[in-house]
């Protein structure tokens, strides 16, 4: 990967062993960075990551992402391993989110993984080690509840260095209630919204603001005057909402009401 530093090569990984990349599991060492490293180099080990990512400083490479690091044992052939410094319940330090977001990040342009959640050995996208239970040696705890919890931060930042902008949420308006629900003395907080907007657009200039959400006797010239804004006149600006006016209006939902 550019831009990590190359600390290879292990004696504990199989060249051109991985069949597909589904994804990047997180791991936790369970130790110091140094100690790791050299673990996973210890042919007694039997054991390496593709990756390791220090609690200060950039990623480390001890495994190529062609060939099979020995991490996850039944996921080996399908998953890139990243084994973070620490112990559980740690959670990863800035530094770290970063850098498994930049892992992330590439992996996606790389191998097409997908930015997103996974607790499924055969989904795709990130991943933890406890989520292959026994097939994948059994370390239930690994990462630690913690840095699951980060998941998200992960890929909100991978999706930030890849320029990728969320869609914002399209906003939820009120359905218009009906003509027959603006009678004397309605009380409802989609009244109290409704007079919101009006105030917002200049026209809420005879309704009563004591009794917020109540349909009061100044409501109807208020809500003519929206209707004049928009356009309408004569009988068509007559203080009664309709469907048009009041979707124009963009009153924002209520829950519940």
């Amino acid at each position: 990967m550019p831009g990590a530093t190359w600390v290879g090569p292990t004696p504990n990984q199989r060249t051109d062993g991985m069949v597909e990349v589904r994804g990047l599991v997180l791991h936790i060492q369970q130790g110091t960075e140094a100690g790791s490293e050299s673990w996973f180099k210890n042919p007694a080990s039997q054991a390496s990551s593709h990756f390791t990512n220090p609690k200060t400083g950039g990623l480390r490479q001890l495994v190529d992402t062609k060939d099979r690091a020995w991490a996850e044992a039944d996921g080996n052939a399908h998953w890139v391993s990243v084994e973070n410094e620490g112990f559980v319940p740690d959670a990863l330090t800035a530094s770290q989110v970063e850098n498994a977001a930049q892992l992330l990040a590439w992996l996606h342009t790389e191998y097409a993984v997908p930015l997103e959640s996974t607790d499924d050995v055969n989904g795709r996208g990130l991943g933890w080690h406890g989520m292959g239970g026994a097939a994948w040696g059994g370390h239930t705890g690994c990462p630690g509840d913690a840095i699951k919890a980060q998941r998200g931060a992960i890929i909100a930042r991978a999706k930030v260095i890849l320029g990728i902008v969320p869609t914002p949420p399209k906003p939820a308006y009120e359905p218009f209630p009906g003509g027959s629900f603006f009678t004397a003395g309605r009380r409802s907080p989609i009244i109290a919204a409704m007079h919101k907007r009006l105030v917002a657009e200049g026209c809420n200039k005879y309704a009563s603001q004591a009794n917020a959400d109540v349909w009061g006797s100044g409501d109807e010239r208020s809500y003519a005057a929206w209707q004049r804004k928009l356009g309408y006149a004569g009988t068509a600006a007559d203080g009664i909402p309709g469907p048009t006016s009041w979707a124009k209006l963009h009153v924002p939902n209520v829950p519940n009401s």
